[in-house]
Order: structure tokens, then C-alpha cells, then sequence
């Protein structure tokens, strides 16, 4: 088993975490072991940045932005003198 330390913790989340221990009737450490395992041990449906982006923006729908059609050739920026 590996050893954790955490440096520099807020006493307001020191405060909540013990109080969460005790009232599940743990340890300090041992709750802080239970909190870690449940957050690092749930499947993640994330599958990365595009699709969180995706989702994100789905339900924008009054959104349309036109696209030019594909056989069009890429055309140079034109910058103003």
C-alpha cells in the first residue's frame, strides 16, 4: 500500500472532512481513502475535449452556421490596407 500526504490542505476542508468521517463513523484517513476511491473508480463516459465540447453546445440550435460546400477551393484571407 502506498502512502499519501497532502500539504497546505484548508482547514475548511479539514473541518468538513473530518465531520463527514464521523458522521459515517470513520477515520479522517479512511473516509479520505473512501472519497478517492469513489471519484477514481466510477466509469467516465468522457471520451475527450471534442466530445465534451460537443455536448456541450448540442442544444444550441438556433445557431446555424453556414458551411461552404466542399468543392469549393480555400480561398486566401483578404486583409484590408
Amino acid at each position: 500500500m502506498a502512502t499519501l500526504t497532502i500539504r497546505d490542505l484548508d482547514d475548511t476542508v479539514k473541518a468538513r472532512l473530518r465531520i463527514r468521517a464521523a458522521q459515517n463513523g470513520r477515520s479522517m484517513e479512511a473516509e479520505a481513502r473512501d472519497i478517492l476511491r469513489a471519484a477514481l473508480t466510477r466509469p467516465t463516459t468522457e471520451r475527450g475535449l471534442g466530445s465534451r465540447v460537443q455536448r456541450r453546445f448540442a442544444d444550441l440550435d438556433d445557431v446555424a452556421i453556414p458551411l461552404p460546400p466542399r468543392t469549393d477551393r480555400p480561398q486566401p484571407a483578404e486583409f484590408p490596407a
